[in-house]
């Protein structure tokens, strides 16, 4: 199960059109599909079934405190060295502390419900692709995307996915939180 912020459609649409010239680009990462792009706000693996309604409840308060926010999907980045690149990145501009705190606070509501929670600081970003293991690999080519900036979007609400191993991974969404908008 994981935590997480959907782009809408259009901001998702407008970074894969900015991908276009590095879909083929030798090296490239093995590009996710933009349709399930999210923002992973918190990681929790398996979580067992008589937890799944405590966590919801005790998620409701984590996110009901978050202020309304606007993000961007902008710049871009990898994770592992530029020789051996894993995952390919696009950032994020707007109120991003917001969502640096609101990941804390879901964190703590895992540790709180005694699940596995990572102990590294939340590097809010939107995972691309994956770099194969022992195949070639052009960690530079997500520089290429160091001035990319897409349309802003209010953040409408928060999400609790299940994964779903199978021929193909499927996500179910077991709860939503709506956030509060900012009103123009």
């Amino acid at each position: 199960m994981f935590f997480a912020v959907d782009p809408p459609e259009p901001a998702r649409r407008h970074l894969a059109e900015a991908l276009v010239p590095l879909r083929d680009a030798p090296g490239a990462p093995r590009w996710g599909d933009p349709g399930r792009w999210h923002l992973t706000l918190l990681f929790l693996g398996q979580v067992p079934g008589d937890l799944v309604p405590e966590l919801v409840a005790a998620a409701a308060p984590a996110v009901a405190a978050t202020p309304p926010m606007t993000l961007r999907l902008a710049g871009g980045g990898r994770f592992g060295s530029l020789r051996r690149p894993q995952v390919a990145w696009a950032g994020l501009d707007g109120d991003v502390d917001p969502l640096v705190s609101l990941a804390g606070r879901l964190a703590g509501v895992g540790r709180r419900l005694g699940l596995e929670v990572e102990d590294r600081p939340f590097r809010p970003h939107l995972t691309l692709g994956r770099w194969r293991p022992r195949q070639p690999a052009d960690g530079s080519l997500t520089d290429r995307l160091a001035g990319y900036r897409g349309p802003a979007w209010p953040v409408r609400d928060v999400r609790l996915w299940e994964s779903r191993l199978g021929a193909a991974v499927r996500y179910d969404a077991v709860a939503t939180w709506p956030l509060t908008t900012r009103t123009p």
